[in-house]
């Protein structure tokens, strides 16, 4: 019989990668939903909810392993959770991030102390972010935003789940904290531009005081001091090129994948729905 592993935030970007690639490399899948769930037929569907004290009951039982999502802004109900991980399951690894805000600090201490093998992954910025920009370059071919020249290092969702399957599923990895990153160091401005090259119609980027920024995030209904948090390491990421690190190649053997090859497998996104082949529409007016 084939391991079984518990894979929650099945449904995001990485946890859905997880999922795949758990499934390619023969191991049993269970994912924890919280309802009707777009999942591969071979992904068992469990329903529950980590807000909700004893829903990993039955969701964990028999499992060997648990790729944890903890998608709150406190550690609050935490402890239960790692219980009952622990009560079956022998590791742990959890998607932390590279800024390590205070209550993931929290939950990567708790998750130490849980009595679990534990890995902890922190991923910087995902390429997946830049999806937000994908109205405004459709309709101007234009990014307007703050801080062009804040710099990082984008990596691809892919290649944070190839790291969490190794961790999951091979020996050697407990206690590791892997900070994962993208190839290249690369600006917002230049970002936008690698958009622009890959769907062959220039995408300029129009910087944008961070006032106005700050007031469209918190008229999105953002909390002020996540929308500060934002705006501050923006600021401090135009100091320099982002760092980069060679993690990815360490734990899976293959190099880290280029934003660039990230862009191709979802420029859709980005082209205009009058796009031709024959040749790129003209773009927005360019910056002054």
């Amino acid at each position: 019989m084939s391991r079984q592993i518990l894979v929650t935030g099945a449904t995001g970007a990485v946890g859905r990668q997880v999922a795949s690639q758990l499934l390619e490399a023969g191991a049993g899948v269970r994912a924890l939903t919280r309802g009707t769930a777009d999942l591969p037929s071979a992904v068992e569907g469990v329903r529950g909810d980590l807000s909700r004290p004893g829903s990993l009951d039955g969701a964990a039982e028999g499992v060997e392993a648990v790729f944890l999502v903890w998608p709150f802004a406190s550690v609050e109900g935490l402890e239960p959770v790692l219980r009952t991980a622990a009560g079956h399951a022998r590791r742990v690894v959890y998607l932390s991030s590279a800024a390590v805000r205070d209550h993931e600090r929290e939950a990567e201490r708790l998750i130490a102390r849980s009595g679990l093998e534990w890995t902890i992954l922190r991923p910087h910025a995902f390429a997946a972010n830049t999806l937000r920009w994908a109205e405004q370059i459709r309709a101007r071919g234009v990014v307007r935003g703050p801080y062009g020249r804040a710099a990082m290092s984008p990596v691809h969702e892919r290649d944070i789940a190839a790291v969490a399957v190794r961790a999951l599923t091979r020996d050697g990895h407990a206690g590791a904290v892997y900070e994962l990153t993208g190839p290249h160091s690369l600006t917002q401005a230049e970002q936008a531009r690698v958009i622009g090259e890959v769907i062959g119609e220039p995408v300029h980027w129009e910087e944008a005081p961070a006032q106005d920024a700050r007031r469209e995030m918190l008229a999105r209904g953002w909390p002020a001091e996540v929308v500060d948090g934002i705006l501050s390491a923006q600021a401090e990421m135009a100091g320099g090129p982002a760092p980069v690190t060679a993690t990815v190649e360490q734990v899976t053997g293959s190099g880290a994948r280029t934003f660039r090859a990230w862009v191709a497998e979802h420029a859709h996104a980005f082209r205009r729905r009058d796009h031709r082949a024959d040749g790129p529409l003209p773009a927005g007016r360019p910056p002054r």
